[in-house]
């Protein structure tokens, strides 16, 4: 699903992916148009710009989160500050693109944000992980808190905490030896137990229990 304001943006980001061999369930021109048709489109993946006209991007996105099943959201826009970033980071964006992007990194974006891939605009990726950290120290609010000594098997543990240190799915799995889907799987076990919905909730729980500091 591709939401943009901009009619002209939003049928070439749609045509692109057609053309790649992507289906585009819907588009939308604005957050409450995309909020409305998100769970009939049933997208996995929604491509999502930060200016709207009506709900802020990072407010779409936060609906888009509520539901279920919650599509992986990639932020492509305009805009690379930090604070936008940090923001859709916090929102539960798997990835963030600027739109300056060429076309073949737009649709590896899309791939990898599809599988469960986190993928930011080059020199991006620090400043989201020191994020993950500065959410750790935040205290977690009581409906966030994961159940207590939940049972991971010392292969999630070990995935959980490669994740923590901000490895990608990919080179988890070239470090551990194993194919690409086998940490998707991991890693959606581990997000069932501990009944956390995102890789945002998955860090910070990783890094408030000191896994990122170990091997």
């Amino acid at each position: 699903m591709v939401v943009d304001d901009h009619p002209m943006w939003r049928e070439a980001v749609a045509r692109d992916l057609g053309d790649a061999g992507m289906r585009v369930v819907a588009t939308a021109g604005d957050g409450q148009e995309a909020v409305r048709r998100a769970p009939a489109a049933a997208a996995e993946v929604v491509v999502l710009d930060l200016n709207l006209p009506d709900l802020p991007g990072v407010e779409v996105c936060r609906r888009l989160m509520a539901q279920d099943p919650a599509p992986r959201v990639l932020v492509l826009s305009a805009s690379g500050e930090h604070a936008d970033v940090l923001e859709a980071v916090k929102s539960g964006a798997t990835g963030y693109l600027v739109k300056s992007a060429s076309r073949e990194e737009l649709l590896d974006a899309v791939r990898r944000t599809a599988v469960g891939d986190p993928v930011f605009t080059p020199g991006l990726a620090g400043l989201v992980l020191g994020e993950y950290r500065r959410l750790a120290a935040e205290p977690a609010s009581a409906d966030s808190r994961a159940p207590a000594a939940p049972q991971l098997t010392d292969r999630e543990t070990e995935v959980l905490r490669l994740v923590a240190k901000g490895l990608s799915y990919r080179q988890i799995a070239e470090r551990l030896v194993l194919s690409h889907r086998t940490v998707q799987n991991h890693v959606q076990n581990t997000l069932g137990k501990l009944q956390l919905h995102n890789r945002v909730e998955l860090v910070r729980y990783a890094i408030e229990r000191g896994l990122d500091g170990g091997a």
